[in-house]
């Protein structure tokens, strides 16, 4: 028969195999890999204003286009995982992140076919996010909208 492990048996096999993160390490990584995210989308913006005559809205379309492209370039081929493992946040918070989250379970699923593969899947991660800030948007149009009211 097993022996049933103690309270303090536990906690001290989890403490041993709970990996142990240095909150100031991860806060440094993310400001660096979300500042290399940020400075290659300036450096897209000043190059098609720079060079290639775009306004500032068109430069803004391009840097988002060609951030998303690289984000789901970089998670097709494995390479984006790395990045959030060692910058966290930093990876996950700008569009890349949103790119990388709606590219992954389609490549992931896309065995299962068109529909119930990638149309069923692709939205697992992404699904929420899009969900509450549409919610969250709509709460807070209300409330603007109540002020506004209240104020004339």
């Amino acid at each position: 028969m097993r022996k049933e492990p103690t309270k303090n048996e536990y906690n001290q096999y989890v403490e041993q195999i709970t990996p142990v993160h240095s909150c100031f390490l991860n806060c440094i990584r993310a400001f660096f890999v979300g500042g290399i995210i940020c400075t290659i989308g300036q450096g897209i913006f000043q190059l098609g204003q720079d060079v290639f005559g775009l306004n500032k809205d068109d430069a803004s379309g391009y840097v988002t286009l060609i951030l998303v492209f690289l984000s789901v370039s970089l998670t097709a081929f494995n390479l984006y995982f790395p990045l959030v493992k060692f910058g966290g946040a930093g990876a996950l918070v700008p569009i890349t992140g949103f790119a990388n989250s709606v590219a992954s379970p389609a490549i992931e699923y896309q065995k299962e076919g068109q529909v119930f593969g990638i149309g069923v899947k692709i939205f697992t991660i992404a699904g929420p996010v899009i969900l509450y800030g549409v919610f969250t948007s709509f709460i807070m149009g209300i409330g603007y909208m109540i002020i506004k009211a209240m104020m004339r």
